[in-house]
């Protein structure tokens, strides 16, 4: 017998949809030749150039991920990797103007694809549903400051 208790109904449906949901994101950046992963990591660095040790962190996957994802972005001009003066062991990496307008018509393409989708709704769903997704983007910013916070 287990003692955690099971999910509702309507969490199992929001985990399945929002399984469902990663892969049209995936989707609609196939078309643009880009990766889910390398979308997160564009969106990072729209924040701001980052240390690859803090991008590892943030994205929670490896520096020889992160590494790996930087260099066929660098390779396509879509970010720039810049020693750091004080201490030329630290790399840091920021998107260039290409990468800038990349990162936008990527975030085109899933609003387009997401807002698609959901267009299968009556209006007040739909509106629903988008408010919804905005509200779990702030719930995952929240919960990641949260993360630094603790670390």
């Amino acid at each position: 017998m287990s003692l955690k208790p099971s999910p509702s109904t309507v969490s199992l449906e929001a985990a399945r949809a929002a399984t469902r949901l990663a892969r049209q994101v995936a989707v609609a950046l196939g078309d643009l030749d880009l990766s889910p992963s390398q979308y997160r990591l564009l969106l990072f660095l729209s924040e701001g150039n980052a240390a690859a040790s803090a991008v590892a962190g943030r994205l929670a996957v490896s520096r020889p991920s992160v590494t790996a994802l930087a260099d066929g972005l660098e390779r396509r001009g879509l970010l720039q990797r810049k020693s750091d003066p004080a201490d030329r062991r630290k790399v840091a990496h920021e998107l260039t103007e290409a990468g800038r307008e990349a990162l936008a018509v990527a975030d085109a393409a899933v609003a387009e694809r997401i807002t698609g989708i959901a267009a299968q709704l009556e209006e007040d769903q739909f509106d629903q549903a988008i408010d919804g997704l905005a509200l779990w983007n702030d719930a995952l910013n929240r919960h990641r400051d949260a993360q630094e916070t603790r670390q």
